[in-house]
């Protein structure tokens, strides 16, 4: 689900950036009030966690590839905005130690993924508490991945639109929403089964351990 450089146009990761630095100031100030000694080597070990998750592609019919997230599991452990950091931190390392993502992208992933995945996925559980932690847990994974993709989707299908030549042709990524929706939101419907079961095994074994929770 990774943007990798050269896909999205200025238009795009210019203003991605602004955003993406108003919400990482505004992440990194909640930090100081919610991590601790006893907090940071979880969150270390989770976001590791993510990390490799993030690096295991799954082969999607069209030449591209899809991969978990692991964002959910961050937010509903530790809240959106040790998630957020978190899973920027992890965009980050992937994009420059294997090429996983781009640096020009990586706001748009870091909005996309670690921000709207992690809220999502702690709404989600807020709304559906109701309904006991295993449905909860499990469908606040499911759709963070669900939306996140559906949000790259977005971002690249609309390149051929805001950048292309005077004829029509396309500067940056060539295909259009009809494509992206078909090759990135579809698998990840399924991907994020995979997901939500790997959420709900650590939500629990978080919660045996009596782990701070958002």
């Amino acid at each position: 689900m990774h943007i990798p450089d050269g896909f999205l146009s200025p238009q795009t990761y210019l203003p991605a950036y602004a955003v993406a630095a108003g919400a990482w100031t505004w992440a990194a100030k909640g930090l100081r009030e919610s991590l601790d000694e006893t907090t940071v080597p979880r969150l270390a070990m989770i976001t590791a966690l993510a990390y490799g998750l993030g690096l295991v592609m799954v082969p999607i019919p069209g030449g591209t590839s899809g991969h978990a997230l692991g964002v959910a599991m961050l937010a509903l452990i530790f809240g959106v905005r040790s998630a957020f950091v978190a899973y920027s931190l992890v965009l980050l390392l992937q994009s420059l130690l294997f090429g996983a993502g781009g640096i020009t992208a990586l706001a748009v992933n870091a909005l996309s993924m670690g921000l709207v995945g992690a809220a999502t996925a702690v709404a989600a559980r807020r709304l559906l508490r109701r309904f006991g932690d295993t449905l909860s847990v499990g469908m606040a994974a499911w759709l963070s991945v669900v939306v996140s993709g559906v949000l790259v989707a977005l971002a690249l299908g609309i390149q051929p639109l805001i950048a292309h030549k005077a004829d029509g042709t396309p500067l940056f990524f060539p295909f259009g929403l009809n494509i992206t929706l078909q090759a990135i939101f579809l698998p990840h419907i399924v991907i994020g089964i995979g997901e939500a079961a790997l959420t709900v095994l650590v939500w629990r074994y978080a919660k045996a351990r009596k782990w701070v929770f958002p």
